[in-house]
């Protein structure tokens, strides 16, 4: 327990405002202070102090209470039995004021209607006005006199009183609903942090747990965050450290295994820069043995109003894969080549069989029969070999100055024949003449595949139309027929290889699903791009656009 002289008025404007039971030692000590303040200026003051009568009789009364008060122990005792204090108080200022000389002692009595309010709230507030009443006011008006002064400072000090307890219990219920919101929104919020850390680390198992290699990087390249298994990658890629940073250089090349990728041309580096990309092909690693094959993707990171926040980058090891394509194509090869030269030669015989005058009848309807498929035969083994070689690497291309038109004119004119016997038209629209700087032999390639194309998916009675032309820049082919044209389901993959439409093999049409392909491949090669427009049961458009170097 404190002592008395540990007791400061200032200890009462806190007991007042702070929550929780209030301290009747340090509220009553300060009005004991107060009241006593009031005795000893009007005793300095006048010299004659009535301490025999009513005054007095307050003195004391406030004394006595203020030792019980520190005495007690109230907080043991039953709750709002500590509210008889600030009562007394009330009986006491009543008293005080009763003194004939006057006393300004009654505006204290706020000190005990703001307890009544602390201690009991909204009936602390009719407690105060019913004390101050009985108490206070009718005494003083009694003994004083009923003149309109007493009657005012009366009505006056009942009005302070309730209005004083009344804005307590007010502000402290608001004070208490506020805590217990805030207490209510306090245990919410550690429920959603507890369920968010839970996420969190259900989140970062699956992060780690999965066999791709995932990185989050700012919208400055750095890294926010990557998995267990992308450090795996990282450690193969960069044996000395990594930073940290996207762009870095190390043991990563391109997808020929060979080239060393520059800062600019490393995956992060691109996302860094917002582009976003699909099975980008690296290799990473010192030694050909045992590096790894990672196919990469990229998505940017967007905020609210669209602005670049970040990216997020895919590994995934795709180094059987690689490999087992490699081998594919190498026995593809293999095989092409060792088929080529017996198949060339059967051709070469056939034709001199062709020539000669004395054939038995029915023997050159056989021939030609056998010429067709020898030939076929060699297309579909030159299209293998030259997939082969394109997957390998870029396509070797020998650019030299060429009539332009005369190559697509003689590509679509070889395959008039096919397009006659199918019931076909086949329309030229090509300009006289176009110089250009081009492999002309992989561009007849190119059209020879469109226009066979064309050729075998139109029905007969159809269209199809072969068109050349040129801007200042570039040349453009477009080969339209009126076929049966390509689902969208379709488009995405038509120039992968070995992809043949449903339709194609509905119709049991011929072919392997490489022409387009290496057409795709020839262009991008020169620099070009190949696009398509289809409406199924109408027919497609293949557009071929070249730089136009002359």
């Amino acid at each position: 327990m404190r002592d008395l002289d540990d007791l400061r008025p200032a200890d009462a404007v806190r007991a007042l405002v702070v929550t929780g039971d209030p301290d009747a030692r340090v509220l009553q000590t300060a009005f004991a202070f107060f009241v006593a303040t009031d005795f000893a200026i009007r005793s300095v003051g006048s010299g004659d102090v009535e301490l025999t009568g009513w005054p007095g009789a307050g003195l004391v009364l406030t004394l006595v209470t203020t030792v019980l008060a520190v005495l007690v122990p109230w907080e043991r005792l039953r709750p709002g039995l500590v509210a008889v204090l600030p009562v007394v108080d009330i009986a006491a200022l009543g008293a005080v004021r009763l003194d004939p000389e006057g006393s300004a002692a009654g505006i204290l009595v706020v000190i005990p209607a703001l307890w009544l309010g602390r201690q009991l709230g909204r009936r602390g507030a009719v407690v105060a006005v019913v004390a101050v009443v009985l108490l206070t006011a009718l005494p003083s008006m009694i003994v004083l006199g009923e003149d309109p002064l007493a009657v005012s400072r009366a009505l006056l000090i009942t009005v302070v009183a309730g209005w004083s307890a009344l804005a307590i219990a007010y502000g402290l219920e608001r004070i208490r609903c506020e805590r217990d919101a805030a207490e209510q929104r306090g245990r919410e919020l550690a429920e959603a942090l507890g369920r968010i850390e839970e996420h969190q680390r259900a989140a970062q198992a699956i992060f780690d747990a999965v066999d791709v290699g995932l990185v989050l990087l700012d919208r400055d390249g750095a890294y926010r965050d990557f998995n267990r298994r992308h450090a795996e990658f990282l450690q193969r890629a960069y044996p000395d450290g990594h930073q940290g940073l996207a762009g870095q250089t190390g043991l990563v090349y391109d997808a020929d295994g060979a080239t060393p990728l520059t800062p600019v041309e490393t995956p992060t580096a691109r996302a860094t820069a917002g582009e976003e990309f699909e099975d980008c092909r690296i290799w990473v690693g010192q030694d050909p043995i045992d590096r790894r094959a990672l196919s990469v993707s990229a998505r940017s990171l967007r905020g609210t109003e669209g602005t670049f926040e970040g990216a997020a980058l895919a590994y995934k090891d795709v180094t059987e894969l690689m490999r087992a394509m490699a081998i594919k194509d190498d026995f593809v090869a293999m095989v092409s080549h060792e088929l080529r030269t017996p198949l060339t030669s059967i051709a070469g015989y056939v034709e001199m069989l062709q020539d000669r005058p004395d054939l038995p009848d029915g023997v050159a309807g056989q021939l030609q029969v056998v010429d067709r498929n020898a030939h076929r035969l060699l297309r579909l083994i030159s299209d293998l070999l030259d997939s082969a070689q394109h997957a390998a690497g870029p396509v070797p291309l020998v650019r030299r100055p060429c009539d332009l038109a005369a190559v697509v004119r003689d590509a679509a004119e070889a395959a008039a024949p096919a397009a006659r016997s199918a019931g076909l038209a086949l329309e030229l629209d090509l300009p006289d003449e176009l110089p250009c700087v081009v492999d002309a032999f992989r561009v007849a390639q190119v059209v020879d595949n469109l226009v066979s194309n064309a050729v075998k998916y139109t029905p007969g009675g159809g269209t199809v139309r072969v068109h050349l032309d040129a801007d200042p820049t570039h040349v453009r082919i477009a080969v339209t027929d009126t076929g049966v044209g390509i689902a969208p389901a379709d488009r995405d993959r038509l120039f992968t290889r070995f992809f043949r439409s449903r339709d194609a093999e509905d119709r049991s049409i011929q072919g392997v699903g490489l022409g387009l392909s290496i057409a795709r491949s020839i262009v991008e090669a020169h620099g070009g791009r190949i696009e398509v427009e289809s409406q199924v049961g109408v027919g497609s458009t293949f557009r071929v656009r070249l730089p136009l170097a002359t």
